[in-house]
């Protein structure tokens, strides 16, 4: 095995179309292989039949490569990876194995892996059982596993050490700054009506194209941060979340990219009116009397005014004003304001209405006695479906949630206790998405791996663990966000 500092010749620029598509379908073809052989090889000795037919597919399509062009190269740039020189372009169903694929890089802080003309199938697999078999350390040094490789005698296979200049900044720690980014937007959007200044929609609407791009990249992340939950600044905070996950559903139903922006810029000010209600009135602990809850059904209104007298007026998508109007009116025609002339509330409205009820009953307020869990929410909408919400938006908004969302606290059968982390891309495993173990067996709190549910145990062939029942974090006293924030340190 040879080593490197992490010298390269950088991006290729394509020849043409055909070849750029040709390399992305070997490039993501090569990574779903090393994915598989890689998560095999943590499992099984060199002598398994499942390991040795998938490294054997993966050394073939390797071989193909490298005998074109001398080497196969993953190497990763900027928190993107490159093949040969091309960079890999991701969608949805693959980012869950780009993602694992990056992670074992950088825990290993290498910044490329490139197998050359002459890699035979038996050196390949030894390179696998080696890499996979480190990551039983807490940690493993590039130098480490660097020597551990030479002294194995595997001589086609180039680590590259990751650049001094080059960060693994996670894509979690990225989402999560946008995420505090887009609050402080907010609430200077709020100081600056207050003090009826110019605003920035400019700036807005930017941050709306970086969040879709971080929900392209990291849907799953983006769910788990909308367990953040500012009690202060409630609003803020809340509006936030909703458009984060408007922004999320729209694209479920199939948006183009310019519709998702207006619908962030939507959603991020749907309770702009709220600046015009007492705080007395927003945080009264108690029931609001029939006065109270008149002022509090005029912010709709008075949303809708805001956002038509802006300066900036024709810079701010004309169904803005019609969410900050209609997303408390209900399906069955219902609900408030009460208007005329408007045969039914617009898409993006019926969209923010649904999420904007989900965010607002899982948040605990000093007013409402029950918090409801995020599962125990999805199953409380449903049976509201086509009266308060509209079904076909809300049935696509529980699908996209998942059996178990993104957030949820829940006990399996083992004894310990996790918190899922990410939702299973394969439609068979629904019920087994990936888990982040925060106790053991016994109860006691650990900082655990995020365990795949769908993992099976090699000897007998069935699920290691299972899903007992959600639990309530407030009941066990468990802040699940704080451990998706731990995420991006």
């Amino acid at each position: 095995m040879k080593e490197n500092a992490g010298n390269d010749t950088g991006p290729k620029a394509p020849r043409d179309r055909k070849d750029l598509k040709a390399m992305q379908k070997t490039a993501v073809d090569l990574l779903i292989r090393l994915h598989l052989v890689l998560k095999i090889s943590k499992l099984y000795e060199s002598n398994n039949e499942m390991l040795q037919e998938q490294a054997k597919q993966l050394f073939e399509g390797i071989d193909a490569v490298t005998s074109a062009e001398d080497e196969a190269a993953f190497k990763v740039r900027q928190g993107a990876l490159f093949f040969n020189g091309f960079r890999v372009r991701f969608v949805l169903s693959n980012y869950a194995i780009f993602k694992f694929v990056l992670e074992e890089f950088r825990k290993r802080e290498i910044g490329a892996m490139s197998f050359l003309n002459g890699l035979t199938q038996d050196e390949l697999i030894r390179f696998m059982l080696l890499f996979a078999k480190k990551e039983k350390k807490a940690s493993t040094s590039f130098e480490e596993i660097a020597g551990e490789v030479r002294e194995a005698g595997i001589d086609h296979v180039v680590l590259s050490k990751v650049r001094p200049d080059e960060t693994f900044a996670s894509p979690e720690k990225n989402t999560s700054r946008l995420f505090f980014l887009s609050i402080f937007h907010l609430k200077e959007v709020f100081e600056k009506d207050r003090k009826d200044q110019k605003l920035k929609l400019n700036t807005t609407r930017r941050l709306m194209q970086s969040i879709f791009n971080h929900i392209t990249d990291n849907e799953a992340f983006v769910y788990g941060l909308t367990n953040i939950k500012n009690h202060d600044e409630y609003t803020l905070n809340h509006s936030v979340n909703v458009c984060m996950l408007s922004i999320a559903l729209g694209r479920r139903l199939g948006l183009t990219r310019g519709e998702l922006v207006d619908l962030g810029m939507a959603a991020f000010f749907h309770d702009l009116g709220k600046l015009e209600t007492p705080i007395e009135i927003l945080n009264k602990p108690a029931r609001l009397s029939e006065e109270e809850r008149e002022i509090i059904e005029l912010h709709p209104c008075q949303g809708a005014e805001k956002l038509i007298q802006l300066k900036e007026f024709k810079r701010l998508p004309l169904r803005a004003i019609h969410v900050a109007l209609e997303h408390h009116f209900k399906e069955d025609d219902t609900g408030y304001p009460c208007y005329f002339k408007k045969e039914t509330p617009n898409l993006f409205s019926k969209i923010v209405k649904v999420v904007d009820y989900f965010d607002a009953i899982t948040t605990k307020r000093i007013y409402r006695k029950k918090v409801f869990t995020r599962a125990e929410a999805l199953s409380l909408m449903l049976e509201h479906s086509g009266t308060e919400f509209n079904p076909v938006i809300l049935k696509v908004f529980v699908n996209t949630m998942g059996a178990y969302p993104i957030g949820t606290l829940v006990y399996l059968n083992t004894g310990e206790v996790g918190i899922v982390f990410d939702t299973n891309p394969d439609t068979q495993y629904l019920l087994r998405p990936k888990v982040k173990l925060i106790t053991d067996s016994k109860g006691n709190k650990i900082d655990g791996e995020v365990a795949d549910l769908a993992d099976k145990d090699p000897r007998t062939d069935k699920f290691q663990r299972t899903i007992l029942k959600p639990l309530d974090p407030e009941k066990y006293d468990v802040k699940v966000s704080d451990y998706f924030l731990a995420q991006a340190q």
